[in-house]
């Protein structure tokens, strides 16, 4: 028979091998169970949220957050002393390089579309309330005639790094690019930082790579089935694979005349009036979501079978449209490959 003391001792070993063995398990079940960094605020008048895996698991709040002030200094509306707005109100000021990327893409885009897609409307939309300057009161069709004088980007030009205007009443708008703009240089900033994995989202404009992490799963991302009540419901959800997208709809901002018609609060760039279509919701894919957002928020204003014309020439942009049909039922139509769920 063994000393108690000899028994104290094998006890104690026993415990100590037995913790090792669970310590050992719980580093190994650490190392299987990713986690990915998740960081959410308030920027553009909307949210933003962004999810990425790094080995170091570092947190780029601060880094996000003053890449979007440097933005909004550069090209917001609701901004009084941003460098956009001292070009609307006539102010010489030299435009960064975020401005310049910006309008540089809305020019290819302006004419891609034959000026479909325009940031000079921005006069129209303030008219019709839709924008940062309120409303103009006593709005016809001739006051709507004198501010589209105003209007076209073909009247404005980028010289040395100066915004000039041809007409000193073009009043430039960029929200329909520049939030998709946004994602751009936040995904960017996260591959500068050698990550690979991540999504970014600011408002429903997405862009990702790589793969959820944590998941070890591809990205995925909804489609919102359109309600003009505010209800918030999905109709589909889709795998995202090194790409962005951005949706534009109607169901959620939109004005309705005395005959029940819907007017959205994009803008059509040709007559000066809301847009009026059966297309309430338009989703693209695109390499980046700087030209996902501006193309989406074109096609609202052309029309279903413009857009199925545009995009036989432009395979590169995949598309999903929700409309109403004549019977105001819901239908959708996927272009180019958009993916199913």
């Amino acid at each position: 028979m063994k000393e108690p003391k000899s028994i104290l001792m094998n006890l104690l070993k026993q415990s100590r091998n037995l913790f090792g063995i669970l310590f050992i398990l719980v580093l190994v079940s650490c190392k299987q169970e990713p986690k990915n960094t998740v960081i959410t605020g308030a920027i553009f008048g909307t949210t933003y949220g962004v999810q990425y895996h790094s080995e170091d698991n570092v947190n780029y709040q601060r880094q996000i957050d003053s890449l979007f002030q440097v933005i909004n200094n550069s090209m917001s509306t609701y901004q009084a002393d941003s460098d956009i707005s001292k070009i609307n109100h006539n102010e010489g000021v030299r435009v960064d390089s975020h401005f310049k990327i910006v309008f540089n893409a809305s020019k290819e885009i302006y004419e891609a579309t034959n000026g479909v897609f325009d940031p000079t409307i921005g006069v129209l939309v303030n008219a019709w309330d839709f924008g940062p300057e309120g409303t103009i009161i006593a709005l016809d069709s001739l006051k709507i005639d004198s501010l589209m004088v105003s209007v076209g980007l073909d009247k404005v030009n980028l010289n040395n790094n100066k915004i000039v205007k041809d007409n000193p009443n073009t009043f430039i708008d960029f929200n329909a690019i520049a939030k998709g703009y946004g994602v751009d240089v936040i995904a960017e900033f996260l591959e500068s930082q050698n990550i690979k994995d991540y999504i970014v989202d600011i408002g429903g404009e997405i862009r990702c790579k790589g793969q959820n992490f944590e998941k070890q799963k591809p990205w995925r991302v909804g489609v919102e089935l359109p309600h003009f009540d505010g209800e918030q419901s999905i109709l589909k959800v889709i795998a995202l694979h090194d790409e962005a997208m951005a949706t534009s709809g109607t169901y959620r901002k939109f004005k309705t005349d005395s005959l029940g018609n819907r007017y959205s609060h994009i803008i059509d760039a040709q007559t000066g009036y809301p847009s009026k279509t059966n297309l309430l919701s338009i989703s693209v894919i695109a390499d980046d979501c700087m030209t996902a957002d501006a193309y989406a928020t074109a096609f609202k204003a052309m029309g279903i079978e413009k857009v199925k014309a545009f995009l036989a020439t432009h395979p590169e942009l995949k598309v999903f449209l929700i409309f109403e049909n004549d019977k105001r039922e819901l239908e959708t139509l996927s272009l180019n490959g958009f993916p199913e769920d």
